[in-house]
């Protein structure tokens, strides 16, 4: 009985990914170039201090509504291998509903070919959407490889300073063993399990301040074992939740996954320092 279970779920997953793929193919031309971007304010670069919440708005400018917490910092959204910022439509909106007013969407070029160098790339774009916006602090949300791409950031680069909270879908966080043209592009090589990247990811990091969030299912057939998009590391304030019945292109578009991305983001103070599990349906 369980396997003829597991059998009709992936059935299920499966033809939704197929669903999720083709009209995301028709949303991808849209995501191409980069999202146009506000000119940055009179404020100043903000400081590195810690704070609960953002910088007093420049002058000028419209406060936030009631119905919003004052405190959210910017949330970042960071997109997979071979892909763009139209993976992102239905979250974007969805958490612009419910009251984040700071939303930006980054594309990284697909010939990049290094973790680093992608990371060090999101550094520079973390620094300016602090200095334009006043906060002190981002929140990041990557899908897939931009997860990866997001902890090496926090992990290696001294980006726990900038980045309150990281949610991760479908993130190889230990490799993966079936990863896409894996001996055609140098940044997929990078998502195997023992590759330097990776190796990295699992050095002593102690006193990182960043909370992580990793979304995984047992049915990601990108991510194998499932498993390995989960955070385990001693030294991080990590929770991973198991997402049930949906694939890896689904994990960014699916309702269930947003709410519990809405409930990470905001669950932030509350919950730091309370590493372990939990899942959605």
């Amino acid at each position: 009985m369980p396997s003829a279970w597991l059998s009709a779920a992936l059935l299920r997953a499966t033809a939704l990914e197929a669903v999720v793929l083709a009209g995301h193919a028709l949303l991808y031309p849209t995501g191409i170039a980069d999202e146009r971007r506000p000119a940055p304010g009179p404020t100043g670069p903000p400081d590195d201090s810690p704070a609960s919440g953002p910088a007093p708005a420049p002058a000028g400018t419209t406060a936030l509504p009631a119905a919003a917490p004052p405190d959210r910092p910017p949330v970042v959204l960071l997109h997979g291998f071979i892909d763009n910022r139209s993976v992102f439509v239905l979250l974007r909106r969805s958490l612009s509903r419910h009251g984040w007013r700071h939303l930006e969407s980054l594309n990284y070029s697909p010939l990049t070919c290094d973790i680093r160098t992608a990371a060090e790339l999101l550094g520079r774009h973390v620094e300016e959407i602090c200095a334009r916006t006043g906060h002190r602090e981002v929140d990041i949300v990557g899908h897939s490889l931009g997860g990866l791409i997001a902890r090496y950031y926090v992990q290696r680069l001294g980006g726990d300073r900038r980045v309150r909270t990281l949610v991760t879908l479908g993130t190889p966080h230990a490799g993966t063993a079936v990863a896409p043209l894996a001996g055609a592009h140098p940044i997929v090589r990078q998502m195997r399990s023992g590759s330097v990247p990776i190796e990295e990811l699992r050095l002593p990091a102690p006193g990182c301040r960043t909370r992580f969030v990793s979304f995984w299912s047992e049915l990601d057939q990108v991510i194998v074992p499932a498993e390995a998009a989960c955070v385990d590391h001693p030294d991080l304030d990590a929770v991973n939740v198991r997402v049930s019945g949906i694939g890896h292109l689904a994990l960014p578009v699916h309702p269930a996954v947003a709410a519990g991305i809405r409930q990470a983001l905001d669950a932030h103070a509350s919950a730091h320092g309370s590493a372990g599990a939990a899942s959605v349906a």
